[in-house]
């Protein structure tokens, strides 16, 4: 198996897992709010801090999966630093990972089409839910 897909290996179950998840995702959410807070101050109506977030999230999903598969590490740190967090700080870093993955296993179209549905269906979808929610109330 190539590089970064060994690691969406199945993972084994142990129940300490969830827990590590949990609590990277709590420093990573802190993370992110910490990096908001810091944009909004610059009183800009572009979203800075999500671009940012967005950025520094997938360059440190690249370093972190990209040592994970050249060192090794157990599976214990890859669930609390790339699932919990950097999935905390951002999906959006897991999304890049995901489709650079696919097109490394040159699988391209599908690639394209992950990156277009995750586009335009998730921007629709909250387009839908807003609206949903403006009707009920």
């Amino acid at each position: 198996m190539h590089g970064i897909a060994r690691l969406s290996a199945s993972f084994p179950t142990d129940p300490m897992n969830p827990l590590l998840v949990f609590l990277g995702a709590g420093i990573g959410g802190v993370l992110r709010h910490s990096v908001n807070m810091t944009a909004v101050r610059f009183g800009s109506s572009f979203p800075w801090g999500t671009l940012t977030i967005n950025i520094v999230g997938s360059i440190a999903m690249g370093l972190v999966t990209g040592w994970f598969a050249l060192r090794g590490g157990s599976m214990q740190a890859r669930l609390f630093i790339a699932t919990g967090i950097l999935g905390g700080f951002t999906t959006f870093s897991t999304f890049s990972l995901e489709a650079f993955s696919l097109i490394e296993r040159g699988e391209t179209v599908a690639a394209l089409g992950y990156i277009m549905a995750s586009l335009i269906i998730g921007i629709g979808g909250l387009a839908l839910g807003l609206l949903l929610m403006r009707q009920i109330l």
